[in-house]
């Protein structure tokens, strides 16, 4: 869609750089460098103190690394590890009805980031069941010591991963000495429709000389309204459908976490630590889809005037909800000359999706509207709604009496569509690392070996379609009553700031959930219902995953700089068990897969000087095919000689290139850095439509090879590159009160495609050309203030692996925070977020065609903050 990196953004960034580099050149006299610095003290400048630590870690890692500590989050307004992330030099989010979930880093689809907490690579499952991603959301920023996001990999690092790695670091009872009790409380409002905001958390840990203890709670909590609006056009532009949802939604992100860390001897660390998140989401949708495309009239882009337009209604009480458990026992040892450190790991995650949708729809054509729209405004058309009356043929109608306030009542079509998809994974890892001082051809080195063995099981669906479809008609009486869609309606009228020319009233969805859920019970106990039937058997899948690694690097000085150069060696095990559908007939099918990958790193190091840093990379990576993406399952036409399912011959995703860049570290913890990246990665995935090539799908008797095949496909090669570039810094050079003001500012310039096996060049998903932070702040005389500005650009979309085809507009953020220090103790804050009210475009190839706007309103909390 965007041929070429915005060369007005690169000149502002260049220029900002250049600025920020020679403010900190002129500043440098008398200040002491970031490099030198031996002990962090945060207390009473938090901005500053986590920054400069954060900093220290960033200077002194091998690889190309951005950082980020977890009292710096905590001077922002974020309640989830994205949006906390979102922060850092090309790091990107996806948002899901204004709150993020995923990244995407350096402009690359999701599944190109593998995430890790404490080092242990942990493997999500997105919300359609179908893609290996992660969601942030179910991650609370408060149970976090830092946030580290490294953009090239070290050979001890697993190779699952083609732009980034992101590490949670969660906390130790030895990051502070003695008792201490950290925590907060806030309460807040969301602006549209006025629903609540809350959230807590509460830290308590003690460590002695040789033994510490923590625990730790937290909750956020969100009561909002979503205002949404969706378009669907044919292919001269003009809509055939105007879809006015709005959603109550519910939405908590919880969080414990507890550990224990003993220190027996000098040299000797052994450690428990058991986490718990838990993200759960409540919708209740109402929905009403003008189908103009089936109207009589006249329909153009621009407007209409139609009769017999039909109308459908949908209702629902769904849930959406992620949960993660993880339990990680370890020790750190020195034994001789080798120092030692081994973990056993459990993971498991679950994901679901329970979607029991009502489709209220006429019965008879004369039960339908007469509608006009104008589309003057692209993003909200607007309707005058009449009802219609027969004309002077027969058959024919004419506009009638116009509508006010729109009401289903009468429809008399009520059918139940129970959509729903479940993923549990679980999964252990042992890991076994050790690190000596040697020599090696004569010239000393750091040698580090290691050993890790990943055992998975996966077994879940993806969002199926294919559930069987209820009348409701023939439910409800089953409870001893009929189902009228009029006896849910309410009189409250839609709280909404998008213009319609009309207006809705809600549905009492968790009343009609509460008889739905009644009635499907009574019909099973009849034996007429089985819910198990909802997931077609095509859409389920079992894998079971065992991943090998060994990696041995050697880290020394070489060509006037620190060199880590190494190989990683990976062996993937996989067995895919899932079913094929033939009409009614389910037949097991099972596919095995033995790879063995290799992977070369190095990365370098100068330390031109004490305060800047020259690094250079060569890196290689691999991002495996999502679990649904890669399944068995496959529903078969042998009439119409089709297949749409998975696809189990999928290869990887596998990538190679470099990195550079160039950092120069300021007084007032600050550094002000440059980098270029390039990735060229081969069998880049994309969903696409071809022909059956292997035997997997035959059965005795057919040879069902050239059958049209719908699914996941391996495409070509691809390039992804980009400059990153960054300045942040507090201006302590500067006089009194001015001293307070500092500055956090990165823009990214990206830009990448890739080519399909039919030859043709598409764009990567969540490639933003730009992507721009900045934020502004004041600490001095026990003030904290921040005013935080993001943004990115149009991409195309593939939002939790449901969406395609479909390019979201950009967008930009601002947030603000206050904070007040009462005394060293106890500080009050203030939150706002999403201050521009930002309305979330998707459009379809361009963006006079929106299919989809969303706007979920500004929030505010308050609340205070306490350390004792």
């Amino acid at each position: 869609m965007h041929s070429s990196i915005n060369k007005a953004a690169l000149g502002a960034g260049v220029s900002v750089a250049a600025l920020a580099l020679a403010t900190g050149v002129a500043a440098q006299d008398g200040a002491t460098p970031v490099s030198t610095v031996d002990e962090i003290i945060v207390t009473g400048q938090p901005i500053v103190g986590s920054q400069r630590a954060a900093l220290l870690r960033q200077r002194e890692a091998d690889n190309v690394v951005s950082v980020i500590a977890a009292d710096t989050v905590g001077q922002f307004p974020d309640q989830n590890a994205a949006a906390a992330l979102s922060r850092l030099p090309a790091v990107a989010v996806q948002r899901d009805q204004g709150q993020e979930r995923y990244l995407q880093i350096r402009g690359a689809p999701n599944r190109w980031t593998s995430v890790s907490i404490d080092g242990i690579n942990i493997v999500g499952v997105d919300e359609g069941g179908n893609q290996r991603a992660f969601r942030f959301d179910a991650v609370p920023a408060v149970i976090l010591s830092a946030l580290e996001v490294n953009k090239t990999l070290t050979p001890d690092m697993s190779a699952e991963s083609i732009v980034a790695r992101v590490d949670l670091q969660t906390y130790s009872p030895f990051d502070r000495r003695g008792i201490d009790l950290q925590g907060d409380l806030g309460r807040g409002e969301m602006n549209l429709g006025g629903g609540d905001q809350e959230q807590y958390s509460l830290r308590a840990s003690w460590s002695g000389d040789t033994f510490g203890v923590f625990a730790a709670i937290s909750r956020y909590r969100r009561d909002q309204i979503t205002d949404n609006r969706e378009t669907v056009y044919d292919a001269a532009g003009a809509p055939t459908a105007l879809d006015y949802r709005q959603y109550f939604v519910f939405r908590e992100t919880a969080g414990a976490m507890a550990g224990m860390e003993w220190r027996p001897a000098e040299g000797h660390r052994l450690f428990v630590k058991a986490l718990e998140t838990e993200f759960t989401d409540n919708e209740e949708r109402n929905q009403y889809v003008i189908q103009v495309g089936s109207g009589v009239g006249t329909r153009t882009a621009a407007a209409g005037d139609l009769v017999g337009v039909p109308v459908r209604g949908t209702a629902n009480d769904g849930y959406y909800g992620n949960l993660n458990r993880i339990a990680t026992l370890g020790g750190d040892h020195t034994a001789g000359d080798w120092d030692l450190a081994w973990r056993v790991n459990y993971s498991e995650v679950q994901n679901t999706t329970d979607l029991p949708i009502v489709l209220s729809q006429q019965l008879s054509s004369s039960q339908r509207f007469a509608v006009r729209y104008d589309r003057s405004n692209s993003l909200f058309p607007i309707l005058d709604i009449a009802t219609q009356t027969p004309g002077a043929t027969p058959g024919s109608f004419v506009r009638g009496t116009p509508i006010q306030t729109f009401s289903p009542a009468s429809f008399g079509l009520n059918l139940l569509l129970p959509l729903s998809s479940r993923t549990d994974s679980e999964g252990w890892v042992y890991k076994l690392d050790g690190a000596r001082d040697a020599e090696l051809f004569g010239r000393p080195v750091e040698l580090r070996l290691g050993f890790e063995y990943d055992d998975r099981s996966v077994e879940g669906s993806i969002l199926s379609s294919a559930a069987p479809v209820v009348a409701l008609t023939q439910l409800l009486p089953l409870v001893g009553r009929s189902f009228n869609y009029a006896d849910y309606l309410t009189t409250e009228r839609w709280d909404t700031g998008f213009p319609s020319g009309f207006g809705f009233t809600y549905v009492d969805n968790k009343k009609m959930r509460q008889d739905i859920d009644a009635g499907l019970a009574a019909l099973a106990g009849a034996g007429r219902y089985n819910a198990a039937l909802n997931i077609s058997p095509a859409d389920r899948y079992t894998i079971d995953e065992r991943l090998t690694s060994a990696y041995g690097s050697a880290s020394f000085d070489a060509f006037g700089g620190r060199m880590v150069a190494g190989l990683r060696v990976e062996r993937m095990e996989q067995a895919i068990d899932g079913f094929l559908r033939v009409g009614t007939t389910v037949t097991p099918l099972s596919v095995d897969s033995d790879d063995l990958d290799l992977f070369p790193s190095l990365n370098a190091r100068w330390d031109l000087n004490e305060d800047t840093v020259l690094r250079a990379a060569l890196v290689t990576g691999i991002a495996r095919p999502g679990y649904g993406a890669v399944r068995t399952g496959a529903s078969v036409s042998d009439v119409s000689r089709t297949i749409a399912g998975g696809n189990p011959t999928l290869e990887p995703e596998k990538t190679w290139g470099g990195d550079v860049s160039l950092e120069r570290y300021l007084p007032g913890a600050g550094v002000v850095s440059a980098g270029a990246f390039v990735r060229l990665v081969d069998n880049v995935l994309y969903d696409a439509v071809s022909t059956v090539t292997s035997d997997i799908y035959d059965a005795p008797g057919i040879d069902r090879t050239g059958y049209i095949y719908t699914s996941t496909q391996n495409g070509d090669s691809g390039h992804l590159y980009g400059l990153e570039l960054s300045w942040q810094q507090q201006f302590v050079f500067l006089p009194g009160l001015w001293s307070g003001f500092g500055v956090q500012a990165n823009v990214a310039l990206l830009d990448g495609e890739f080519d399909t096996r039919a030859g043709q060049t598409a764009d990567f998903p969540g490639t933003s050309k730009t992507v721009t932070n900045l934020s502004v702040y004041y600490e001095k005389y026990g003030l904290s203030a921040r005013l935080s500005h993001q943004w990115r650009d149009d991409w195309l979309d593939s939002l939790g692996g449901l969406g395609s085809g479909e390019y979201r507009a950009g967008y930009e953020s601002l947030d603000l925070s206050l904070r007040y220090a009462l005394t060293d103790s106890l500080t009050l804050f203030v939150d706002g977020n999403n201050l521009t009210d930002e309305t979330y475009v998707a459009f379809e190839g361009d963006p006079s065609r929106p299919s989809e706007v969303e706007q979920i309103g500004t929030r505010w909390m308050a609340g205070v903050r306490f350390n004792f």
